[in-house]
C-alpha cells in the first residue's frame, strides 16, 4: 500500500486529483498504473477509489516548476478512463487549469503577490502557454467571492484564465485540414485546433435542434454512434490517431443562439455529453465563430458593437469568452492571437490517496525532506 500526497480539487465544472511531479513514479507505465488504482479504474462505479464514476471525475493533473523560462510551473493532464484501465494524456481540460494556479500557490512553487497573482503555466500536452489570474490578498489564496459559474452550485473568487497564441495546439494549424469546411458523413462540419482539436457539427443536420438535454442526446444512441463515427472521420482529415481510445478531436453540435448568447453548444466527452461545457472547447468554439465560412460562423450571433466577445449558450447557462486580434500592419489583416475566460476553482480535499495493486514508487512518502521541498522534482 501507497500514500501518496494529493489534493481533490474542482476546477471549473470538472474535479480530479492533483499531485506534485515529485510525488509520482518517473516511469510513465507505472505512473499510470498508479493513477489507476488512485482514481478505482477500471470500474464503473470507481468505488475503491477517488473517481466519480464518469469523466468529468476522473481527471489528474500533475504540476512541477518549469523548466521554460517562458513560464512558472507546467502541468501534464490526464484523463483516467473509467471502465478501462487506460490513461490519455493527448488532450486538455481548461476546467482543470482552473486549478493549477492556485495549486501552485498554495504549494510554494509561485510567490503569492497582493492582491492578486498571475501565474504563467506551461500545458505539457499542448506545450502552450496561459496565465492564471488568482485573488491572492496578502498573499493568500482567496476562494471565496461572488462570481457565479454556471454549471456550479454557490458563488466563487474568479480566476481569469488568459490562452496565448493557443492555435494549433495539436496540429500546428488552427484549420488542420486546409479548409474552414469539410463533408464527412453527408455533414458539412468544421474541424478547428484553437486551445483543442475539436470537429463542430451543425445539430440540423443530424435532425437535432441543439437544445436537447444531455440525457436526452445520451439516450439516443444512434446519434452518439454516427458522432463517433464523424469524429473518427475528423480524426484522419486532421492529422490526429483516430483510435477510439484517444480523447482528440473532441466533437460538439452547434446551433444558433436562443437567449442572446452568440451560439448554443452541446460538447461531447466524448461518448455523452457534458453537463455544461468545457473551457477549452468553449475557446474553440469562439475561434470558429470568427473564422471566415466554418459551421459556427454561419450559425452565430455575433455583437457588432463587441465582436471579440463570443456568450455560448450550454445546457447549464452560458460561458463568455473573449478573443484577442493581433493586426498585421503591413497585410492590414487581424488574426486571434489568444483568447480568455473567467472561471473558478477550490480545494476539495487534501492529503494522501491509498493506492493498493500498484508499483511501488521511488517517489517520496509525506514528511520526507524531499515532500517538504516541493521545488525538488522529477521530470515527467
Amino acid at each position: 500500500m501507497n500514500d501518496i500526497p494529493c489534493v481533490l480539487m474542482r476546477g471549473g465544472s470538472s474535479k480530479g486529483l492533483f499531485f506534485l511531479a515529485q510525488d509520482l513514479p518517473t516511469d510513465t507505465t507505472m505512473r499510470d498504473r498508479l493513477l489507476l488504482a488512485a482514481m478505482g479504474s477500471p470500474d464503473l462505479r470507481q468505488i475503491d477509489g477517488m473517481g466519480g464514476g464518469n469523466d468529468l471525475s476522473s481527471k489528474v493533473v500533475i504540476v512541477a516548476p518549469s523548466r521554460s523560462p517562458l513560464a512558472d510551473v507546467e502541468y501534464l493532464f490526464a484523463q483516467v478512463s473509467v471502465a478501462r484501465g487506460m490513461v490519455e494524456a493527448l488532450s486538455n481540460s481548461g476546467n482543470m487549469l482552473a486549478a493549477v494556479g492556485p495549486f501552485a500557490l498554495e504549494h510554494g512553487l509561485v510567490r503569492a503577490s497582493h492582491p492578486s497573482t498571475t501565474v504563467r503555466i506551461l500545458n505539457i500536452n499542448s506545450n502552450k502557454l496561459v496565465e492564471a489570474t488568482i485573488q491572492t490578498p496578502h498573499g493568500r489564496v482567496n476562494y471565496s467571492g461572488d462570481f457565479q459559474l454556471d454549471g456550479v452550485p454557490g458563488s466563487s473568487a474568479p480566476i481569469r484564465l488568459r490562452f496565448l497564441e493557443p492555435a494549433g495546439a495539436k496540429t500546428g494549424k488552427l484549420l488542420p485540414t486546409g479548409r474552414a469546411r469539410d463533408l464527412i458523413d453527408g455533414v458539412q462540419v468544421s474541424c478547428i485546433d484553437f486551445a483543442i482539436p475539436i470537429v463542430f457539427v451543425p445539430a440540423a443536420a443530424l435532425g437535432k435542434s441543439g437544445r436537447e438535454t444531455p440525457q436526452e442526446l445520451d439516450q439516443d444512441k444512434a446519434l452518439l454512434e454516427r458522432l463517433e463515427a464523424i469524429r473518427l472521420a475528423a480524426a484522419r482529415l486532421m492529422g490526429l490517431d483516430e483510435a477510439p481510445d484517444q480523447g482528440i478531436p473532441k466533437i460538439a453540435l452547434i446551433s444558433s443562439p436562443r437567449q442572446g448568447g452568440t451560439i448554443t453548444s452541446r460538447y461531447f466527452v466524448p461518448a455523452s455529453c457534458h453537463p455544461a461545457h468545457a473551457a477549452s472547447g468553449a475557446l474553440a468554439l469562439a475561434a470558429a465563430c470568427h473564422t471566415t465560412d466554418t459551421v459556427a460562423e454561419e450559425l452565430a450571433e455575433l455583437d457588432i458593437d463587441d465582436p471579440c466577445s463570443v456568450v455560448i449558450e450550454h445546457p447549464s447557462g452560458t460561458m463568455h469568452c473573449r478573443l484577442e486580434l493581433a493586426i498585421d500592419p503591413i497585410r492590414a489583416t487581424a488574426r486571434i492571437s489568444g483568447g480568455a475566460l473567467v472561471t473558478s476553482a477550490r480545494p476539495l480535499l487534501s492529503g494522501s490517496v491509498s493506492v493498493a495493486n500498484a508499483p511501488n514508487s521511488s517517489a517520496p512518502g509525506p514528511g520526507s525532506a524531499a515532500r517538504s521541498n516541493p521545488l525538488q522534482r522529477r521530470a515527467f
